[in-house]
């Protein structure tokens, strides 16, 4: 099932049974690809879908923090929980080892010998992490890699 499919079926389960939090947020998410779709006047494919669902998680993840260090408890706690249910459309998850299973084999891959080439690493590592690892964590085993 496509993931806009299924993004779609969510939202008329979370109607169902009347989970407001969970609609809002699937609304967000269906919100912000419609947005993009219509800005570049295209339909987006799944990948582009999880690019535009991880950039949610990763503003929801600031807006957390700040909330947090604020003190905002409850405005925490919310942003969390959407953070979960966005979740639960990526993909799953890759492993510390996994991911640095596929930085060596990038490495290896594009020949990278220093810092010079972390931009070769990276463009062979975006499309393989997108959605599965945070890519700033990612950016910094590159760099200590190639040091």
């Amino acid at each position: 099932m496509a993931l806009i499919d299924q993004l779609k079926e969510e939202q008329k389960i979370a109607m169902r049974a009347k989970d407001k939090q969970r609609l809002g947020t699937i609304r967000l998410a269906l919100s912000a690809i419609k947005q993009r779709e219509v800005d570049e006047k295209i339909t987006l494919s799944d990948d582009d879908i999880v690019a535009v669902l991880t950039k949610m998680v990763k503003q929801r993840r600031d807006s957390f923090a700040q909330y947090e260090s604020a003190g905002r408890e409850e405005l925490a706690a919310a942003e969390k929980a959407e953070i979960t249910i966005l979740e639960d459309f990526m993909p799953q998850a890759l492993t510390e080892d996994e991911v640095s299973a596929l930085i060596d084999n990038a490495i290896t891959e594009s020949s990278a010998s220093g810092m010079q080439d972390m931009g070769k690493v990276m463009a062979l590592l975006k499309p393989q992490l997108q959605g599965r690892a945070d890519m700033g964590k990612v950016s910094g085993l590159v760099k200590t890699k190639l040091a």
